[in-house]
């Protein structure tokens, strides 16, 4: 055996004893980069173990095979929009600002993860099998809706925001406009042309999603 690649070898084998959460980390970012780009079906774990330069071996070692493989590398993508939203520190924030300030980063960090939406579009050809065996996914949308619930009903005492709206609905209206961004990002700048692509666009469509939203949701008078 070559020198080099047993002394690869054994740096590796270092690696996984010493930071194994590391090592499924690199594994789940690039197989989340994988299989946003190829679907369940065409990513292939040989070309995921090449780019984390981790062994096949090991790969099915921490996560079973490719489906759970998979399956971790959506419910990764999924905590790391919710833990960005818990980082936000709204409870201090008056309803407004806490909304505008969730919808911002919604937006934004939907445009700065286009795997994240590629991937909610392949489960969805899926038809939602793989989130449905994630108990860690439901659990962790429901501190969603719990969040936007908290900064509603807030909202609606201190009569900023209309009554009979559901925390739902609120969600589903800033995930659409944020989805929509990025999903039909290609076919509709090929129609229009690309200037909501621009920063200056991305900025603008930004502030629009805001406003949309607290327009929703805000007290008439």
């Amino acid at each position: 055996m070559d020198d080099s690649l047993t002394s690869e070898t054994g740096t590796n084998r270092a690696r996984w004893k010493q930071d194994p959460e590391g090592v499924r980390a690199d594994i789940l970012a690039v197989a989340l980069e994988e299989f946003s780009r190829n679907g369940l079906s065409g990513a292939r774990m040989d070309d995921i173990a090449a780019k984390t330069r981790t062994s096949k071996r090991m790969i099915y070692y921490y996560f079973g095979d490719k489906e759970g493989l998979y399956r971790k590398a959506l419910e990764a993508a999924y905590k790391k929009v919710r833990k960005g939203e818990e980082e936000l520190d709204l409870e201090h924030l008056p309803p407004k600002a806490a909304l505008e300030r969730l919808v911002g980063f919604t937006f934004d960090h939907h445009r700065k993860n286009p795997d994240f939406i590629r991937l909610v579009m392949i489960e969805n050809i899926h038809h939602g099998r793989f989130l449905e065996q994630s108990d860690a996914i439901k659990k962790l949308n429901e501190a969603a809706i719990s969040q936007i619930r908290n900064i509603y009903d807030k909202g609606v005492r201190d009569g900023v925001f209309r009554a009979g709206l559901t925390p739902l609905r609120i969600h589903w209206l800033i995930s659409a406009i944020s989805f929509f961004n990025v999903s039909n990002a290609r076919t509709f700048s090929l129609l229009f042309g690309n200037d909501l692509q621009t920063e200056a666009g991305q900025a603008c469509l930004s502030a629009d999603a805001c406003q949309t939203v607290l327009k929703f949701v805000s007290k008439e008078g």
